[in-house]
């Protein structure tokens, strides 16, 4: 059976984090048996979570996650056409690697509030004194990845505008269809999962999070798939 290595649940979500979110929203959806093991991303494969191990073998990045779960499990891209196809991996791209740096700095960056709450989430179960250092650690580490990447050289403001701009486009896409490409779930509804729930359902607080609530096709996805998969929770 698959183990998905990821962050210890809280908020009331799936995980903090939407690339573990995106994976084991992709493996309810595609009914694939796992395992969870809470972890820290110190020991894993390429330094983040998620992981995953099956038939001993260790797997990381989310993108190389699925391709291997759709080669060797379930395919749930496998009725879209060419066009379909095309418009999940754009969408997937500005989730994964634009609207994520937002998310990203409204955790480690944007106010000292939600950085506590923040360092509460992922820290809190070390001893206090390795807990400091770490999460010291780490913050500046991150930190100086949303620099590196571009989104942290900008203004607050500037920050969020971007973020919006992805939002009204996600809202856009999805309409009033059930699903981002039409009555089944894809890779692209893991992925927008994990996303926005981790802006419209988490204590994280922001001018991103206050935008994506006057969205309600993307409130009412959240709530809907997170009911139909995660009745656990």
């Amino acid at each position: 059976m698959i183990k998905l290595y990821q962050f210890e649940r809280t908020w009331g979500i799936p995980n903090l984090s939407p690339f573990c979110c995106k994976i084991e929203t992709y493996l309810r959806m595609a009914g694939i048996e796992y395992d969870i093991k809470s972890a820290l991303p110190f020991s894993a494969p390429k330094g983040k979570l998620p992981f995953i191990e099956d038939n001993n073998e260790a797997l990381g990045d989310s993108r190389f996650i699925i391709a291997y779960l759709k080669s060797t499990y379930q395919d749930l891209d496998k009725t879209l056409n060419d066009t379909e196809q095309a418009i999940s991996l754009a969408m997937q791209r500005l989730l994964d690697e634009h609207l994520f740096w937002a998310i990203l700095y409204t955790r480690w960056q944007y106010t000292d509030s939600n950085w506590q709450i923040n360092k509460k989430a992922i820290f809190g179960g070390l001893p206090p004194i390795i807990r400091d250092i770490a999460a010291n650690v780490w913050r500046q580490k991150i930190k100086q990845q949303i620099h590196g990447h571009g989104t942290g050289r900008h203004q607050a403001e500037e920050i969020f505008t971007l973020g919006k701009q992805d939002i009204d486009a996600l809202s856009t896409t999805l309409g009033n269809k059930q699903y981002f490409l039409g009555n089944q779930p894809t890779t692209l509804d893991a992925s927008a999962f994990g996303h926005l729930i981790n802006i419209l359902r988490c204590p994280i607080e922001s001018p991103l999070k206050e935008y994506a609530l006057s969205k309600h096709n993307l409130i009412d996805y959240v709530d809907r798939v997170k009911e139909e998969y995660y009745q656990d929770l």
